[in-house]
């Protein structure tokens, strides 16, 4: 089980510590809807020192990248970011990714599922084979630090010496922070603004530390595993392993707009196939039910006794106050207010179909 380098910290303020995707992390500090709403209201930060990151420079890092994922690596401006994937041969999700380009254009920066780090490095590695590029793995060189929430920008921004205002959703920059140069950019996984910071080996403390010294005036607390799953799902983000996995693909998913055609990527033949086809028949997407059982991952879906899908995620939101769940269900039940029962010990719980994402932020 690997550690990150706030392991002690997570512990000393109480977390309850679970194995992640092959990490020791902190599931919650407290109540998971009373953090989720922290993020909602205030700001939470994240120890996100799980998560894979990796370098990849030299002379044919463009063509590689094009080849690699889905997304147009060669459209992405300098200091911008790309949400991606990473397919199978059969056009199947292997990882969703982000792709940033460097601000000076001088190479890109990969943040990658943390269960999947291993097997990704090891497709990079066989896909960079008659590329001039180098793939470096710098997951344990680098930590990551997020802050989510509507106080972020004014939190952060007491101990950055980069202008965050200007900085834009999906960018980056390369800035100090608590006197060392770092980057920092305007990403997250919560539906919130916010932050994450790449900080160099050794001084993950100092910035988390930093963190709470501007912020706790503001009621910045820790947020752990638990509700950062709760908040991705009101806002309609996918979780590898819940909405996409190795049996889907990017476009039953809802996520085509991460796929560009115009360029050769693996896995593009096996879409153009299913686009002729007519699709596979299924579709992601939302329901919620005013039921006291909550829907969990695995329910079957039923429409008149009838299986039509199941559960890839569920959750009680503390945002809307109702069950919310996704679910994989026949393209002929996917309109929303479409009515239909989620199956708990196979009695029947009331649901209804919704557009995607349940929560959606007043910028």
């Amino acid at each position: 089980m690997h550690a990150t380098a706030l392991e002690s910290v997570h512990v000393a303020l109480g977390a309850r510590m679970v194995p992640f995707g092959g990490w020791n992390m902190p599931v919650q500090y407290r109540g998971i809807l009373d953090e989720a709403r922290t993020v909602r209201t205030k700001a939470g930060l994240f120890d996100l020192g799980h998560m894979g990151r990796v370098r990849i420079k030299g002379p044919h890092a463009i063509e590689f990248l094009q080849k690699l994922q889905t997304n147009d690596a060669a459209a992405i401006p300098p200091g911008k970011i790309r949400y991606s994937m990473i397919l199978n041969e059969q056009g199947l999700t292997q990882d969703d990714i982000l792709v940033y380009r460097n601000p000076k254009s001088d190479g890109f920066f990969l943040v990658v599922n943390a269960g999947n780090t291993a097997r990704d490095l090891e497709i990079m590695r066989k896909t960079s084979k008659g590329f001039d590029v180098v793939v470096e793995d710098c997951t344990r060189t680098l930590g990551m630090i997020a802050i989510q929430g509507p106080l972020s920008q004014q939190i952060a921004q007491r101990f950055c010496a980069g202008d965050l205002a200007s900085l834009k959703y999906y960018a980056w920059m390369e800035t100090v922070v608590c006197g060392l140069p770092m980057t920092i950019s305007r990403t997250g996984y919560t539906g919130e603004d916010g932050f994450e910071i790449y900080a160099p080996k050794g001084s993950e403390k100092k910035v988390w530390d930093a963190f709470f010294t501007a912020g706790r005036a503001d009621g910045l607390t820790a947020i752990g595993l638990g509700a950062r799953d709760t908040l991705r799902h009101e806002a309609g983000m996918p979780l590898y392993g819940h909405e996409i996995d190795e049996t889907t693909n990017p476009l039953e998913a809802g996520l085509d707009w991460a796929v560009k055609m115009n360029h050769e990527f693996t896995g593009k033949q096996a879409l153009e196939r299913l686009v002729a086809a007519g699709g596979t028949g299924r579709k992601l997407v939302g329901l919620t039910s005013p039921s006291k059982r909550c829907p969990r991952q695995g329910y079957p879906i039923v429409r008149a006794g009838e299986k039509v899908g199941q559960v890839c995620s569920g959750n009680i939101s503390p945002t809307l106050d109702t069950n919310i769940a996704t679910a994989y269900v026949r393209t002929d039940v996917a309109t929303p207010g479409t009515a239909l029962e989620f199956l708990v010990r196979d009695k029947g719980e009331p649901c209804v179909v919704v557009p995607l994402p349940f929560y959606k932020r007043q910028r």
